[in-house]
């Protein structure tokens, strides 16, 4: 992999990732075209970070994010690059993978940062369709993005995640994803790290690890099994198809998969969107929410596991799975589809 980095007009950083050719194709190309709009120095954003005092959970307020690009035509991309018609946030008249500092994020300077990931020049494309080698350049830009950031200072977990689909909410209908740097441990795995830690006071083992090979050896909710990774849908699955992707050797991050977990799953996770593609008889994908749980920096390293979370609101073709009083108003999920369920289909649309 080479990356390459400059800014944008305004101020902002930009990293070109590419792959790395060999001697025989040549080096990868160094991508520094300037950015030529004239967009002078980036506006200080107003967001701030607020705890919810019954709940402990910390709050985002960024009100300056209310005039953010939302839905724009296909001519007027700004994730797509730039040409002489149109300058978007790449400057490059091409790219293979491209992340830079958002320019309407909701973390920034002293509470955070926020930045989007460019899977693709194509437009017209998704995350499903591309091939294993623009896959594994992701995870590299993934892997170099969380390593980078868990360097900062204030900086207590990173975020890799996609959203995909209007009915998901996403504004911008070029294949993207986000890359957050949040400065506190998010609730979620506030959670996750109180339970794996009594878990571990009163028994002695990991949770993690009791799940995945529980799992494993019942087998009814496995949906796909690699040698270095196994994917399935959790005994107590919130949305109507989720699946978790754990590797069998349990690591942190993403900076710490070995070689050959890091090698399996590009492959593996290209065929698990494109089971979610073929779930129900309807034009267009499946909406989805694909997110990237990484333990935080300097506390619960020692028993978080890694491990992907991919789910849909699309419960039947003409259904989408709402939240509603039960699960907005006291977060008590009711899930139309039994795991066991949701499993077998995913099984049935495997790739032939």
């Amino acid at each position: 992999m080479k990356r390459t980095s400059t800014r944008l007009a305004d101020g902002r950083e930009i990293f070109y990732y590419d792959t790395d050719r060999g001697p025989a194709a040549g080096p990868a190309p160094v991508r520094t075209v300037p950015d030529p709009r004239p967009l002078g120095a980036a506006p200080a954003p107003t967001s701030e970070v607020r705890r919810d005092p019954l709940l402990g959970d910390a709050v985002v307020i960024a009100s300056h994010r209310q005039g953010r690009t939302h839905l724009p035509p296909a001519d007027d991309c700004p994730l797509c690059p730039s040409t002489a018609a149109h300058a978007s946030e790449v400057p490059a008249a091409d790219y293979e993978v491209a992340v830079f500092e958002n320019r309407f994020p909701s973390l920034a300077g002293d509470t955070g940062r926020c930045e989007v990931i460019c899977f693709t020049p194509d437009h017209l494309t998704s995350f499903a369709e591309l091939d294993e080698s623009r896959a594994a350049l992701v995870l590299a830009a993934w892997t170099d993005r969380t390593a980078e950031l868990a360097a900062r200072a204030g900086v207590r977990q990173v975020y890799c995640f996609e959203n995909r689909g209007a009915e998901i909410g996403v504004t911008l209908a070029h294949p993207h994803g986000q890359i957050y740097a949040f400065p506190f441990v998010t609730p979620r795995t506030t959670r996750m790290l109180a339970t794996v830690a009594e878990h571990r006071a009163r028994t002695g083992g990991n949770l993690f690890e009791e799940v995945l090979a529980a799992e494993r050896a019942e087998g009814t909710r496995v949906v796909l099994e690699g040698e270095h990774w196994t994917a399935f849908v959790p005994y107590a699955a919130r949305w109507p198809y989720e699946v978790h992707l754990h590797p069998h050797d349990r690591v942190p991050d993403l900076p710490a998969l070995g070689d050959a977990a890091r090698a399996e799953l590009p492959g593996l996770y290209l065929e698990l969107l494109r089971r979610f593609d073929r779930l129900f008889a309807v034009p267009g994908p499946t909406p989805y929410i694909s997110a990237w749980h990484q333990a935080p920096i300097g506390e619960g390293r020692e028993d978080f596991a890694l491990h992907l979370e991919l789910f849909t609101v699309r419960r039947t073709a003409d259904k989408l799975k709402y939240l509603a009083g039960t699960e907005s108003g006291m977060e008590a999920y009711m899930n139309d589809v039994r795991p066991e369920d949701a499993a077998a289909r995913l099984r049935e649309v495997a790739s032939p």
